[in-house]
């Protein structure tokens, strides 16, 4: 697979970590171009939504461009990333925000008193899907988070903080990720790897 052949559109709305995950791509001998323009992410082979901050803000932001109702009708492979993953869903607790209803269920706030927000290096298991090929059962991924997605039956990882929680997310060719697999060393660069291939 060379990055000659693969046109990846990574989602710059204001509300991500976006030169991260250009750089990690990069790392693993790929491009992807940084674009609000709807007409650029939807000739990409692949498209990668980052979010960092907070749910109603990056959501107005998706809406001011247009995103809300352009995200969730691609038809390549989308993955999201951290809020990009939880603005997916059908709601977030924060700030009362709609969400896009590709993964049903809802993002909800870390309860009393465990710490918040969950930072740091925390496994992930009972892996599923081609998203996990080549990353073992247990693999630490980096997490920065204030709010989780319960488990579901599109969850394919999962993560234990005081509770079990998901890691990651798959329905048809959407797939979510709570962790930051650009922050997540090797495995973390596996996984965008293996989002490559599908």
């Amino acid at each position: 697979m060379s990055n000659r052949k693969i046109n990846i559109a990574i989602i710059d709305y204001g509300a991500g970590n976006v030169k991260s995950v250009q750089f990690a791509l990069e790392r693993i001998g790929f491009s992807g171009v940084l674009t609000d323009d709807i007409t650029t992410i939807e000739q990409a082979d692949k498209v990668i939504f980052p979010g960092v901050g907070e749910a109603r803000s990056a959501m107005q932001a998706l809406k001011d461009k247009g995103l809300d109702t352009e995200i969730p009708n691609l038809k390549q492979d989308v993955l999201g990333i951290c809020l990009g993953m939880q603005l997916m869903c059908d709601y977030s607790e924060e700030g009362g925000t709609e969400g896009m209803g590709i993964f049903p269920g809802k993002a909800k706030k870390f309860p009393v008193p465990l710490k918040i927000p969950h930072v740091g290096w925390n496994q992930i298991s009972k892996l599923k899907t081609e998203l996990f090929q080549q990353v073992n059962e247990a693999s630490f991924g980096y997490f920065v988070h204030s709010f989780y997605v319960p488990l579901s039956e599109w969850t394919v990882a999962q993560t234990d903080y005081s509770f079990p929680f998901s890691a990651a997310l798959a329905k048809d060719n959407f797939y979510g990720c709570q962790f930051h697999p650009e922050k997540s060393s090797l495995v973390g660069e596996q996984i965008l790897r293996n989002f490559l291939a599908l």
